[in-house]
């Protein structure tokens, strides 16, 4: 299995190689699976693949590379490790050295976040703030890359049946949520009020963080969302 993951890694050097460990009745066998992501230095394992290789047997792990660099798991990789429920197998190439997470409750500091769609995006971080700050548990969804140029309204399809009532801009007090559009005609963007024109959010190719809600995102703001009638969270 290690050598087929690895003559993989090393067909896609120096991008990121992706795969999967399937056991099938002659036991784990590795199974290629495309990146679909235009940067050198992460993944998104094409669906089909995935669906291809489920077909074949149980899949049981995660594998992928880490090109030029040492095989321990990222931040990132962590977080879509517990996501994904499997355990990974990381690869450095060239040197073949191996490295192993499996989840684990696993949780990244809300800022300093690096954006991976939809492992590591502003969604992700909402659900994650609520879930921290308040116990309260979205759920997930999935959602192609770049959802809103394809017909998809991730936001104002799913705010209701979450729980959240729409509320007037005017009265957001700390923990409310702000929708909004970020060079889209649909909503494709969500922050977290904390009080005093401070927003956390995690805007697409940056870090996760805090930042002044001033002209430039009030602009953006599309609909101020509170979770059902329960008490402000602080």
């Amino acid at each position: 299995m290690r050598r087929d993951a690895y003559t993989h890694a090393m067909t896609e050097f120096p991008r990121e190689s992706c795969g999967l460990v399937v056991m099938a009745s002659r036991g784990p066998t590795y199974h290629p699976c495309d990146n679909l992501s235009n940067a050198a230095s992460c993944f998104l394992m094409d669906p089909n693949d995935y669906a291809r290789a489920s077909d074949m047997g149980e899949v049981v792990a995660v594998v992928h590379s880490h090109p030029n660099m040492l095989p321990t798991p990222s931040s990132i990789d962590r977080q879509a490790c517990q996501a994904s429920g499997l355990p990974w197998h990381i690869v450095s190439v060239p040197n073949g050295s191996w490295a192993y997470c499996e989840p684990q409750g696993y949780t990244p500091d809300l800022i300093g976040r690096q954006w991976v769609h939809a492992e590591s995006d502003c969604y992700t971080l909402v659900r994650d703030w609520y879930r921290i700050n308040g116990s309260i548990y979205l759920n997930d969804y999935d959602r192609n890359v770049e959802w809103w140029k394809h017909g998809d309204d991730l936001y104002c399809d799913h705010f209701r049946d979450e729980g959240f009532r729409e509320i007037r801009l005017s009265e957001v007090e700390p923990g409310d949520a702000l929708l909004m559009r970020v060079g889209s005609k649909v909503v494709n963007h969500a922050a977290i009020y904390l009080g005093d024109n401070v927003i956390l959010h995690h805007v697409q190719n940056r870090l996760s963080g805090r930042e002044m809600l001033d002209d430039t995102w009030m602009r953006r703001v599309t609909h101020a969302l509170r979770y059902a009638d329960d008490p402000v969270i602080g």
